[in-house]
């Protein structure tokens, strides 16, 4: 590895770089005006064509840095996969498709094919039969259709690891080096990752050529991110979540739990005192997952808890306050759970609850951050008025999705139409394969989730349910 990058400077323009005029007018339409400090750092090498390995948090701008040197190299007249994005998760995977289509806009008719478990394997192999540029998936479905012979990675000219680390945590390295076998040696690879495991070494030494490397500390100015500190006895842990959502009152939380087994006794807790909570964690099958995120995403839920291994990949827009419900022993998993709040323009809080024996972690974040950490005392906290906040809305799951051919203006008409409501009173409109989901607000629900199951949408009757 022969180049190490940190904390290169944000704010340059893409004009600087090698692309061509109607590349540089698309990013402009996209919103994206100057690069991000893992942009600067590393477009100029993966344009020249070097494998890279780049270091950066969820939210830096990762796809682009590794989305514009993708769709650079595509022929659009070669119907063939000549790029490969490997990703941990389907959510991830849906994101970075979305993202990569977005970019490859003026580069004519680029097709973009998503291959990830939880679908069907029929309607992913007539996609590939009618050929793609571009595959975006996760390592065990991408094996699963080159095993079956539907994939063929002879023309891939780009290969892209992205959180090469959570993949790890997964146990896809096996995966990952087979993938890697079957595409040209002479491909270029690139590698993201959030933080560093020893894995990654492996994965570079193995089929890696001579990668640069670039990495951007995520760090977080201080009036940007209040961060406030409690120590906590473990029995009160649990507990002491509570005071603290009662305390600030924030409308979107996602709290950071070590294992499974706390997720589900937080939730059940903070359930059991009237909180909208629901949990993240591994052994959830893709059904739950998506239905846990969208309610979430769409403000249902007022609280996710989550281990660290479930919540990577999550890109989730005003986000209130993170609360670590343990001080992780990684000081650099700690500022990449709490640079999730206060994006953009938005302030954000992290609560971190810290027992005795925690002190030590507590002191690598103080070395890693460069300042002291601020404590506050428990008898600060106070019981606002009125008990837990409620989310704003709530979710109504319709049974029918892409399958039916259903689209937002058809769920959004049905309910702005017939039904009388009105746009402002309905939020985000989510549809998968075989379901729908649509935010509405909490006072309306149960009569818009009657109505809508008495009605029609597309001329067709439908099966609709709250979520709880």
């Amino acid at each position: 590895m022969n180049e190490s990058l940190k904390n290169p400077a944000a704010g340059a323009a893409f004009s600087q770089l090698p692309l061509a005029v109607s590349t540089l007018d698309n990013l402009e339409q996209l919103g994206y005006r100057a690069m991000t400090a893992i942009q600067s750092a590393s477009l100029p090498l993966a344009l020249a064509g070097q494998d890279l390995i780049a270091q950066a948090s969820t939210g830096s701008g990762k796809t682009v840095a590794f989305g514009i040197p993708l769709v650079e190299k595509l022929d659009p007249a070669q119907w063939q996969v000549q790029a490969l994005v490997l990703c941990p998760t389907r959510e991830l995977a849906d994101q970075v498709t979305l993202e990569i289509r977005r970019l490859a806009r003026a580069h004519g008719n680029i097709k973009v094919v998503t291959l990830c478990g939880g679908v069907a394997l029929r309607g992913q192999t007539l996609s590939l039969e009618h050929g793609a540029h571009v595959v975006v998936g996760t390592p065990g479905r991408i094996l699963d259709h080159l095993e079956r012979g539907h994939l063929s990675l002879a023309a891939v000219r780009t290969l892209v690891l992205d959180e090469a680390d959570r993949m790890l945590d997964m146990g896809f390295f096996d995966d990952i080096a087979q993938v890697a076998k079957l595409c040209p040696a002479d491909r270029q690879t690139l590698l993201f990752s959030a933080t560093y495991p020893e894995g990654v070494d492996r994965l570079a030494a193995q089929f890696m050529r001579a990668p640069q490397t670039v990495k951007v500390q995520a760090q977080h100015a201080a009036d940007k991110i209040r961060q406030h500190f409690y120590e906590v006895k473990n029995s009160e842990r649990l507990s002491v979540v509570a005071r603290l959502l009662n305390h600030f009152r924030p409308e979107s939380t996602l709290a950071f739990c070590n294992t499974k087994q706390q997720c589900r006794d937080l939730v059940a807790l903070l359930q059991g005192q009237g909180f909208a909570a629901l949990a993240l964690y591994g052994e959830l099958d893709q059904r739950e997952r998506d239905q846990v995120l969208v309610q979430f995403a769409n403000r249902s839920c007022s609280v996710l808890v989550a281990t660290d291994v479930a919540a990577r990949g999550l890109d989730i827009a005003q986000l209130d306050a993170v609360i670590n419900v343990d001080c992780t022993p990684d000081a650099e998993v700690h500022i990449h759970r709490i640079g999730r709040t206060g994006r953009g323009e938005a302030e954000g809080l992290a609560l971190t609850l810290a027992s005795l024996d925690e002190m030590g972690s507590v002191g690598k974040i103080e070395q890693l951050q460069g300042r002291e950490v601020a404590w506050q005392p428990l008898d600060s906290l106070t019981q606002a008025p009125g008990g837990p906040l409620r989310p704003p809305m709530a979710t109504l799951q319709i049974l029918g999705g892409r399958k039916e051919k259903i689209r937002a203006g058809d769920v959004l008409g049905a309910l702005t139409g017939e039904l009388g409501y009105t746009r402002e009173q309905i939020g985000k409109i989510n549809i998968n394969e075989f379901s729908t989901y649509v935010a509405v607000e909490r006072a309306i629900a149960k009569q818009a989730e009657a109505r809508l199951a008495a009605g029609r949408i597309k001329g067709r009757s439908v099966k609709v349910r709250l979520l709880a």
